[in-house]
Formats: structure tokens, C-alpha cells, sequence
């Protein structure tokens, strides 16, 4: 008669998984409360102490960890000098073992929760029976997921559990387990606040498979960082089709750029650059800027608000073909005006938690590279005004709103800011000088009396110049050339302001 070891902390479909072990002939075994949820749904089950032949100590400390258990799990079936040790010392062949692991990922995202209780749900004897039925796999069935029970149930019956499947369940074992661990490590090295550790693993759960990546050539998942970590992998679907991947980068790109002002903000997403942006006392009126910064550019685009989505704003939305809209929120009044576009995706979301695995992770060939996010925000008392003519207060104020935005453009960038919106963007250019006259085309007229924002320094004169000759009042930029003198001189020389932060915004 086969043998099932049943230890699990999510107890979702427990009770019909040993019952369908039963009814296949399994003797179960488990363990604390697991046992007691069997127990109740009315089926024969065993302690592990059964097994063990040792009761569990020191507050369920140690249940399993025991030759009993591991003996029987971990026996070769091909090897009759295994199967001997078994028979010699009375031990059972383990032939299923059903296990997931304490909740120490919800326990540590609890709010106020000490250490003592997050070290209490670092599990050890289930992360070694996994690992051990994961490791003879080609005897031993594995489950980990309560999603799996009824596969697995099904293909006992059947007799189609054969090794690629076992395997498979194997791999997810080892995959639960290493996210787990990877979890762990991250609390403990909480407090760190300087430099990276010798090996680091980042722990994903499958949000949703792909239909394809960039490219309809390139398979693409999305996953997210643990049950509930804000940001899209925290969003809600309000309504619209599955999310592509280019969906999901550029609603990112758009929550990331409105989230950083504290006024109502919207912003049209092409291709993970602001094409529109606008900054006002309501969002619908926000909207309607953002639009007119780049009319053409925004068909097609990504809407992202920082405000809940109201109807007045949505009749705008709805206007044109918009891909994506992303808000904190969306009231209930927006919902039938946004309906008029079924196959318009709309998600509601928060901004991200700084959580355990908050870092900003770039890919490359052979490695991948970690960096803390850019957090850095508008300092005025930290940034020099450095031309003979300081800003005025509302070229201050226009400055801090390019400043933020021209972080969230790609590297080369240059913004332009007029009355609360961008009114030209220079994105991703090779050159300085053809970023700014990018920005300065899409800006036309409007670029006389805006101020310009450069994420890096001027290396020389002529890319302010080309704001000057189109009537920027005011600039801002980082500083550090060697032809710093030079390019101040040439803003006093126009009689513009400049401001510089010592601080640079380059995004790749």
C-alpha cells in the first residue's frame, strides 16, 4: 500500500486531495495542523510520530527531521541495498509527499511584525523533505501547489505520471523552495544600507504568462514580487483584454512619472517615454494638457493618472485609441464611459512598496545588473542658480516640474515646461544638441517662454543655445563640464536663468 506524507501550511484543497489518496489506496500520514484539518474532514490519517516513532518537540520545532521520515523518502527503489536498510531498521517507504511551507513571506510583510515572530516561520523540516522528494523524483511524487492536486489525482488514477511529469513537479519543488530561501535572505539583510551581497537570488511569482514578449518571436512572463507588492504587480484588471508586455512596461513607465508629483498629474506613454505630460488642479484638466503636448504621438498611447480616474477625465480618454489607462483608482462613474472601448486595458493601481527585493534589476547577456531606484526628487535648496539672473518664482516652479519629468525620459533627454506642461520632449538621441532640437520642433511656438530641463550636463554651449534661439527663459541641468564657464556665459549672455542640481538623471 502506497504512502503519502501530508504537511502543508496553505491548507486550500487539502480535505479532496486526501480524499482522492484515499480512495487510490494511499496511507496518509501528517503532520500538526494538518492532521487535525484531515482529521476533521472525516478520513483515516496517522501522526508522523507513527513514522517516526518520536513525538514532536519544542513547539513543532521538530516534527520530521528524523531517519523516518528521510529514510523512507529518500530510499532508492532500484537499489536493494536501500530497501534492506528500510526492512532492517522498520522504516516505510514515503512514495508522495504533499508540503508547503510556513507563511513567512505574509508574516514579514505584516506590518509591525517582530523578528521573534518572523523567525519563527522560517520552516527547516519542510524545505528538506521537499528537497529530498524533489531529489528522487524518479520514486517519489512531489507537490507543492494546491493548484496541482487535482493533476496529480487525475493522472495517479490514470497511470500517466510518468518521469517528464515527475520531473516537472520536481522542478517546481526546488523553484518553491529557492523562493522561500530567497525571501529569507532578503529580511535578513533588512537592515544592510550599504553594498551588495555575494550572491542574491530575487524571489518571482508568476502573475501571467505572455502571449509574447517585445516581438511576437520572444515568449514573455510576467511576475511579481510577492502576494501583494503594489506597482503593477499589485494591479487590478478592471476591464480589457490580457496586458501584452510592451502594455506592462509602458504602464510602469507612466504609475513611475505621475507617482513622483504631488499634484493631480497625467501622463501618454510611447514606447516607456512621456509623449505628453501634464500637471493642473484636477486630472481631466491634466489630461487635456498632456494631450495637447503631442496630439499625434498620443494615439495609441498609455495613460497614467496619480488621482482616481473620474468621468470627466475618462470622456476625454475615450476620445482616441488609447492602449492603456492606469490609475490609483477608478470610480465607479468611469467605468461605463471607458467600457465604450472594450478593448482598452484599464488598471487600477497603487505605487509600489519599497519592499525586501527593492531594487531596479537590468538583464544582459551572462549577468544581470542591481541598482536602488532613482528616488531623487526636486532639492531647491540644494541646487545653485549660477547666471547673473536668478528664476523667478514661476520659473521655479516650472523648473521643479521639468526637473521631475526629464528623469522619467530616455537618455539623451531634454524637456521642455510651459505652464504646467510638457510641451517638448528630446528623447533617446545620441546627441544633446538633436535631443534638444527634438524637444524644440515638438514644442514649436510654445517653446518661447518655457524653461528646459537636461537629465546630464552641457558638454558645451550649443544645446542650451538651441533653447535660447527658441526662446527658453530658463534651464536647468546637472553641471560638471569642463565647459561649464562657457555655458554659463552663454545663458548670460541671452539673459536666461540657469539653475544647476549636481545631481544627473540619465535613464537607459
Amino acid at each position: 500500500m502506497p504512502t503519502a506524507l501530508l504537511s502543508v501550511s496553505d491548507k486550500t484543497g487539502l480535505a479532496a486531495f486526501a480524499r482522492g489518496l484515499k480512495r487510490l489506496g494511499y496511507d496518509l500520514f501528517a503532520t500538526g495542523s494538518t492532521l487535525q484539518a484531515i482529521e476533521d474532514a472525516a478520513l483515516d490519517v496517522q501522526a508522523v510520530s507513527e513514522l517516526t516513532g518520536f513525538p514532536e518537540m519544542m513547539d513543532g520545532r521538530i516534527k520530521t527531521l528524523h531517519p523516518g521520515v528521510h529514510a523512507g523518502i529518500l530510499a532508492r527503489r532500484d537499489k536493494q541495498e536501500h530497501l534492506d536498510a528500510l526492512a532492517e531498521h522498520g522504516l516505510r517507504q514515503i512514495d508522495l509527499v504533499c508540503c508547503n511551507l510556513y507563511p513567512f513571506v505574509e508574516t514579514v510583510l505584516r506590518p509591525g511584525v517582530t523578528p521573534e515572530e518572523a523567525i519563527e516561520q522560517i520552516d527547516i523540516g519542510g524545505p528538506a523533505m521537499i528537497r529530498a522528494a524533489a531529489k528522487n523524483h524518479e520514486a517519489v511524487v512531489v507537490v507543492v501547489r494546491p493548484q496541482r492536486y487535482s493533476e496529480v489525482l487525475g493522472a495517479l488514477n490514470e497511470g500517466t505520471l510518468d518521469q517528464r511529469a515527475r520531473q516537472r513537479l520536481a522542478a517546481e519543488a526546488y523553484a518553491h523552495t529557492s523562493a522561500y530561501d530567497a525571501w529569507i535572505a532578503a529580511y535578513m539583510r533588512r537592515d544592510e544600507r550599504n553594498g551588495f551581497p555575494a550572491e542574491i537570488s530575487i524571489a518571482g511569482l508568476l502573475a501571467q504568462p505572455l502571449k509574447y514578449g517585445e516581438n511576437e518571436h520572444q515568449k514573455a512572463a510576467f511576475y511579481r514580487l510577492g502576494p501583494d507588492p503594489g506597482g503593477i504587480g499589485g494591479a487590478e484588471q478592471v476591464q480589457g483584454g490580457p496586458p501584452g508586455f510592451n502594455n506592462i512596461q509602458d504602464a510602469s513607465a507612466g504609475l513611475a512619472l505621475v507617482t513622483d508629483y504631488a499634484q493631480p498629474a497625467a501622463a501618454i506613454i510611447k514606447h516607456m517615454n512621456p509623449c505628453g505630460l501634464g500637471i493642473a488642479g484636477d486630472t481631466a484638466t491634466a489630461y487635456r494638457m498632456a494631450y495637447e503636448s503631442d496630439k499625434v504621438s498620443a494615439f495609441g498611447g498609455v495613460v497614467a493618472v496619480n488621482r482616481p480616474l473620474d468621468r470627466t477625465t475618462a470622456e476625454q480618454i475615450v476620445q482616441i485609441v488609447t492602449h492603456v489607462v492606469i490609475a490609483p483608482d477608478v470610480l465607479d462613474e468611469a467605468k461605463d464611459v471607458l467600457a465604450r472601448r472594450k478593448n482598452m486595458i484599464v488598471l487600477a493601481a497603487q505605487p509600489a512598496h519599497p519592499g525586501l527585493f527593492d531594487y531596479d534589476i537590468r538583464s544582459v547577456p551572462g549577468g544581470f545588473l542591481i541598482q536602488g531606484w532613482d528616488r531623487a526628487g526636486f532639492d531647491r535648496a540644494a541646487f545653485k542658480s549660477v547666471t547673473r539672473r536668478a528664476p523667478t518664482e514661476a520659473e521655479w516652479e516650472q523648473l521643479g516640474l521639468a526637473w521631475i519629468a526629464v528623469k522619467h525620459v530616455k537618455s539623451n533627454a531634454i524637456v521642455l515646461f510651459k505652464d504646467g506642461a510638457a510641451v517638448g520632449v528630446g528623447a533617446g538621441q545620441m546627441s544633446r544638441v538633436e535631443a534638444a532640437q527634438l524637444a524644440v520642433q515638438r514644442a514649436g511656438e510654445r517653446a518661447r517662454g518655457a524653461v528646459m530641463a537636461s537629465d546630464a550636463f552641457f558638454p558645451f554651449p550649443d544645446g542650451l543655445e538651441v533653447g535660447i534661439r527658441a526662446g527658453v527663459t530658463a534651464a536647468i541641468q546637472p553641471g560638471g563640464s569642463m565647459k561649464d564657464a562657457d555655458v554659463i556665459a552663454a545663458a548670460d549672455a541671452a539673459g536666461i536663468t540657469m539653475v544647476m542640481t549636481g545631481r544627473r538623471h540619465f535613464k537607459h
